[in-house]
């Protein structure tokens, strides 16, 4: 099974935060395995912009996007998210993944708890 990283994953590593070793070297063991979301990579920037690491993005994207696979969700599914934040109390982008990962049959590999809610539903890697 093909991994969709979450958003939090990539920013562990850009960010220098705690868990950036285990975050860098799941990556590295699953090239060619791994996923990324629009709303990740568009995420990714606006808080790279944020940090005022412009330049960190475009070596991230140079570096990484011909290593994986960029995927968006279908637009039969957007109605979906308000039920998904609903039902499970996944916030927005959340829910976004939670639905991607459902609809292509993903594993989710995150740090982020708040998956949770949707473990059982879908195949959820907690790192």
């Amino acid at each position: 099974m093909s991994f969709l990283i979450d958003t939090n994953i990539f920013l562990e590593i850009l960010l220098e935060q705690n868990k950036k070793e285990i975050c860098k070297n799941f990556l590295e063991s699953n090239i060619g395995e791994i996923l990324i979301s629009d709303f990740s990579l568009h995420s990714i920037g606006v808080i790279l912009f944020k940090y005022n690491k412009a330049e960190q993005f475009k070596i991230f994207v140079d570096d990484t996007l011909d290593k994986l696979e960029i995927l968006t969700l279908s637009k039969e599914k957007y109605s979906e998210i308000i039920e998904v934040y609903n039902k499970y109390k996944l916030d927005f982008d959340d829910s976004y993944q939670f639905l991607i990962a459902k609809e292509n049959n993903l594993r989710i590999t995150t740090i982020d708890n708040d998956y949770k809610t949707v473990d059982g539903l879908i195949d959820i890697l907690f790192l």
